[in-house]
């Protein structure tokens, strides 16, 4: 987690989840590898593609991806987690891009493309003889069966969803501490369990209130069954980075980004924070940093101190 915190930057994240369809990931138990992948580099094709269309952001950016295979229940629910700075380089790289704070990215335009390239790279996957069918599915090996079962996705609506901004960087690490090595049920949502049946809480996500909340008792070998369709390929990563995270160019991205925003490189305090007196008491109200006294002047006097404009664009989209 120290490697984590020290990529983090003071601005907003946010949390974008990029979900597969049933039919889809029906066909994924039998093909983890394959799938899994596809959705992993799609969903990021897919943001970074939107991000950098000028009128949407304009910009280069960063993004965490997390792979989850579960529903609360424990079924076969593939979708990535994302975290994204609200924000990017500009496609110039000369300045820092930000997002107005509450709105990232238009959710429909990424679920249109994100259901166009998925089905494209499924279909290309097929003809390369990257799928294998057994069971129920076997008939899917034949070309023309495969694309009359895509057919009907062409039309429905694949769920992205766009959380809102986490409460400033700390949370961000909170959560990637929290979830990046978690399994399809913790401990403390187990409730009891004998040589026949185990009992656990699960949540209803299509209900509000404490409504949602309630246990479910599977068979003994059904809980084994269902907890083992999550057990990923041998030797897959189930956190990855893209776009200006990107291995082999995260370094250079991140000081660069550091210095868009005027940060300092972490464990080289800045002038200001070598005087722990010079810090205020009150976090940032946007990002839930610390806020430090960077200079101060007389009235009526410049300061010296100038910092890197952010540009602004309002997607009206």
């Amino acid at each position: 987690m120290e490697a984590r915190a020290a990529e983090l930057l003071p601005v907003p994240y946010f949390h974008v989840v990029f979900t597969l369809p049933a039919a889809i990931a029906d066909i994924g138990y039998q093909n983890k590898a394959v799938i899994y992948d596809l959705l992993f580099k799609v969903s990021a094709e897919t943001m970074t593609t939107i991000a950098a269309d000028p009128r949407h952001l304009g910009a280069k950016i960063a993004i965490t991806s997390v792979l989850h295979t579960w529903g609360s229940a424990m079924t076969h629910h593939p979708h990535v987690h994302m975290i994204v700075p609200g924000g990017g380089i500009a496609l110039d790289g000369l300045g820092w891009i930000a997002k107005r704070p509450n709105f990232l990215l238009p959710v429909m335009v990424l679920s249109k493309l994100f259901r166009g390239l998925m089905l494209e790279r499924l279909t290309a996957a097929h003809a390369e003889g990257l799928l294998s069918f057994h069971g129920a599915h076997a008939h899917l090996a034949d070309a023309g069966t495969f694309a009359d079962y895509l057919a009907p996705l062409r039309k429905t609506r694949w769920f992205v969803y766009a959380k809102r901004p986490f409460a400033g960087p700390k949370a961000v690490l909170a959560y990637l501490s929290r979830y990046t090595h978690r399994v399809a049920i913790s401990n403390r949502r187990l409730i009891a369990a004998d040589g026949k049946a185990v009992t656990f809480k699960v949540k209803d996500y299509r209900v509000e209130g404490a409504g949602r909340y309630t246990t479910m008792k599977l068979d003994t070998h059904e809980f084994i069954r269902r907890f083992l369709l999550h057990v990923l390929p041998k030797g897959f990563h189930r956190i990855r980075h893209y776009g200006l995270l990107a291995s082999g160019v995260k370094a250079a991205n991140l000081a660069r980004m550091r210095a868009l925003l005027d940060v300092a490189l972490p464990g080289r305090p800045t002038p200001a924070a070598a005087d722990a007196g010079d810090a205020l008491p009150i976090p940032c109200p946007c990002c839930g940093g610390r806020m430090l006294i960077i200079e101060r002047f007389e009235a009526g006097c410049q300061p010296r101190h100038r910092s890197t404009p952010v540009i602004i664009r309002i997607d009206t989209s």
